[in-house]
């Protein structure tokens, strides 16, 4: 949807990029917008059962397997 939005706008700072995102709206919604530094450590790992959780929930797009997903709810009981 962001992408839509912003349709071949030069994003061409970081203030202009969080303004666009600021300002597009979802079924009426803005959404929160804010920027963060952090830096993320290189080298981290999720355990393997941990992902394994992760990738049950996801159901791929069979025509569009890298960039279509759904990602069902976790189970609360």
């Amino acid at each position: 949807m962001l992408e839509r939005h912003w349709n071949g706008a030069k994003l061409t700072d970081t203030q202009t990029m969080l303004e666009w995102a600021k300002s597009m709206t979802w079924k009426g919604v803005h959404p929160v917008v804010q920027l963060s530094r952090t830096a993320y450590e290189k080298g981290v790992t999720v355990a393997t059962d941990a992902m394994q959780a992760v990738e049950s929930r996801l159901e791929r797009n069979p025509l569009l397997p890298k960039w279509d997903i759904l990602i069902r709810p976790a189970s609360t009981v």
